[in-house]
């Protein structure tokens, strides 16, 4: 075991906490009003704050889903406990995105709408699965940046012990790239201080995370994609 490893599990560790505490303040505030201003600011229906509640919700929840999955694969502790982190916390952070919409009246799913086009033309992040830039919006029905393909899914579903560890580790090394990016694109852009927060707060704990995760799979002789 690389002597890296206890001092980056517990980066990663804090960081996990950090952002579960901040996801109940932040929902508690929200759902208060506590800006004087607050009404006056209610996000539009194609306004950054909006589009990346949505998509990140729907990316939040493909991490989810692979964090399930690899738990059945592997008895692994440091992957089962890395995949449970993952999905405790990203299955908070999107039922605040969800709650956010209902308290601005906001729908969860906007047809036509193309991921990412929240992001404009001002952003220069690569994208993963969409072949494009995180700051260029996809066809409707693309993959967001950074998210598994349908069949990539299907070979972690089918695969187990090592093999299952390395591919996951691999899949959510590409999930958080591409998380970040579209995290940094609020911090940037949203409007909603509450938002703006949690967004950089994801962009620190995936950042740690994806050290973590690069680790791990030097510990089993593999390294990130591309």
């Amino acid at each position: 075991m690389s002597p890296r490893t206890p001092r980056t599990y517990w980066a990663a560790g804090t960081a996990v906490l950090l952002a579960l505490l901040f996801a109940a303040a932040a929902t508690v505030t929200a759902a208060s009003g506590d800006s004087g201003t607050e009404e006056a600011r209610t996000p539009g229906l194609h306004s950054a704050d909006a589009g990346f509640a949505r998509d990140m919700a729907v990316h939040h929840q493909q991490a989810v889903e692979m964090s399930f999955i690899v738990r059945d694969r592997t008895q692994d502790e440091a992957v089962r406990t890395l995949a449970y982190d993952i999905a405790n916390t990203q299955a908070n952070q999107r039922g605040m995105l969800l709650g956010w919409l209902d308290l601005w009246g906001l729908p969860k799913v906007v047809a036509g709408e193309p991921p990412m086009s929240w992001m404009g033309t001002g952003g220069d992040h690569a994208g993963h699965a969409s072949g494009g830039h995180a700051g260029q919006s996809a066809a409707p029905g693309a993959l967001m940046p950074g998210m598994a393909t349908k069949e990539e899914l299907a070979r972690l579903d089918s695969a187990s012990g090592r093999d299952a560890e390395v591919l996951f580790l691999q899949l959510m090394t590409d999930h958080h790239k591409g998380g970040v990016a579209m995290a940094e694109g609020c911090a940037q852009q949203c409007v909603t201080p509450v938002e703006r927060e949690l967004a950089q707060g994801m962009v620190d704990a995936q950042r740690s995370e994806l050290t973590l995760m690069a680790d791990m799979l030097g510990q089993r002789g593999a390294t990130p994609r591309g």
